[in-house]
């Protein structure tokens, strides 16, 4: 059986594995008790915090969760549907087992997943998921006897409330959002129903749109990947700025008032900027992963800002952060960690952050883009149907070593599987837009022609 976590917890399609019904449960067991373990038994049922995104096989795969948390001897406080960042916070706030999250985060409607939380907030480390999997495995994954245990299931809508006031602690007590124009592309997501309010009780006009989930439209023309609809409508109102989020609200990028994108390595520049001129950029130093643009790179380094780079996935900028004792970092997707405020990365708090910068050093937001040049960059996402080794692909291989030999001392070349999604994702950077469009799609037919002739019918 293939390895069931990916870089971000359990993704799949409902209804298949490993998200079926039984299998779902099961997963429910053995993590309660592996967390258990970490733990050690206290006294009385220990309690796992949940949260969902919108869509509609969220309620069934959390049943089922919660029966499996119930064969632990767990109980389950239901927060409903919330911010991925929301099961963190609540998390520590209850003094839970741990926080176990029912989503696909930036994935079409059909896939949904399952991520778990530690106590303290962070994303369940690789030690426990691979204990969870060994559990599976000892415990026959598709052979065990079905549980009669019934959800000991405690449903919490007014939860959520306890994380917003948090966020709104976070803002700057001098400041409000008065007099800004603001669009916010919720992503018919899980703060589809919270974002426009918080931005609001700051004083902020918000501009709402992505925010009428039902159940199947979940990052469908919107949100953090397709941020098309939110340029349009900050030119369309004449916005200060536009804010998109992803399905779980965990990520978040901007547009300015000219309509035009700030990825997550702009917004980790202004925060380092920031916080560097208050002297609380711990370490003077900044965790990027591997994907940042090498433009941001140079002008953290030119400002005195060491740059520590880790691999895709923003598990990996916790560690690093945490391991080192830093507080900022993260991915140009738009996970950012401020881990002076949280222990992972939140799409709103995230944004009011950036708002913060945005109102104590004045605008326009234009101006943020313009801080470092960037380097011509471009990725090309190829749908696969199965992620046949790179060390397998030789031709394809050549490829990639003729082209970093190309682009020697002036870019590089990046290929990888994504870790949630059937792609492989193809990043080329250098010094001109031409030259980086040859090689990715010299690159990408390279891929295409090496798996056809391995899979006739792939991909």
């Amino acid at each position: 059986m293939s390895r069931l976590f990916g870089t971000d917890g359990v993704r799949g399609i409902p209804g298949r594995e490993p998200l079926t019904h039984e299998t779902v449960r099961r997963l429910g067991a053995v993590s309660a008790r592996a967390f258990l373990r970490e733990r050690g038994r206290g006294e009385g049922p220990a309690l796992i915090v949940m949260g969902r995104d919108t869509r509609r096989s969220g309620i069934g795969l959390l049943r089922a969760l919660a029966e499996g948390f119930a064969q632990a001897g767990c109980r389950t406080l239901d927060a409903g549907v919330v911010p991925t960042p929301a099961v963190s916070y609540l998390a520590r706030r209850c003094g839970a087992l741990c926080g176990t999250v029912v989503s696909a985060s930036h994935n079409p409607p059909e896939f949904n997943g399952i991520k778990f939380f530690t106590s303290e907030g962070l994303k369940a480390p690789t030690a426990i998921e691979d204990r969870i999997e060994a559990g599976l495995h000892e415990a026959g994954l598709r052979s065990a006897p079905a549980s009669g245990s019934r959800p000991r299931l405690v449903v919490d809508k007014g939860a959520v409330h306890e994380y917003l006031d948090f966020l709104k602690s976070t803002f700057p007590a001098t400041r409000d959002l008065s007099g800004l124009r603001l669009v916010v592309d919720g992503a018919h997501g899980a703060a589809s129903a919270l974002a426009g309010g918080l931005f609001r009780s700051l004083g902020a006009e918000v501009f709402e749109l992505g925010c009428s989930p039902d159940g199947s439209n979940i990052n469908v023309g919107c949100g953090a990947l397709e941020t098309e609809a939110m340029r349009r409508e900050v030119l369309r109102r004449r916005a200060h700025c536009g804010i998109s989020l992803d399905g779980d609200a965990d990520r978040a990028v901007f547009a300015d008032e000219k309509g035009r994108l700030l990825d997550g390595d702009v917004l980790i520049a202004m925060s380092a900027l920031h916080l560097q001129e208050q002297g609380l950029l711990r370490g003077e130093t900044v965790v990027l992963t591997v994907m940042s643009n090498f433009g941001l790179v140079r002008w953290l380094e030119g400002r005195g800002i060491r740059v520590v780079q880790v691999p895709v996935g923003d598990r990996n900028v916790t560690d690093a952060l945490m391991s080192g004792g830093f507080c900022l970092g993260g991915e140009n997707s738009g996970h950012v960690v401020l881990r002076h405020l949280a222990p992972t990365g939140d799409g709103l708090l995230t944004a009011l952050q950036t708002l913060a910068v945005l109102a104590e050093r004045g605008g326009p937001m234009s101006r943020f883009r313009s801080l470092y040049r960037h380097t011509p960059q471009l990725l090309r996402n190829i749908r696969v149907q199965e992620r046949v080794p790179l060390s397998k692909l030789q031709d394809f291989g050549r490829s990639v070593a003729a082209a970093e030999r190309r682009l020697t001392g002036r870019g590089r070349v990046f290929v990888r599987y994504s870790g949630t999604e059937p792609l492989m994702r193809i990043l080329v950077e250098g010094p001109g837009r031409p030259e980086v469009h040859r090689i990715a799609e010299g690159l990408a037919r390279s891929f295409l022609d090496n798996i056809s002739r391995r899979h006739p019918t792939c991909p």
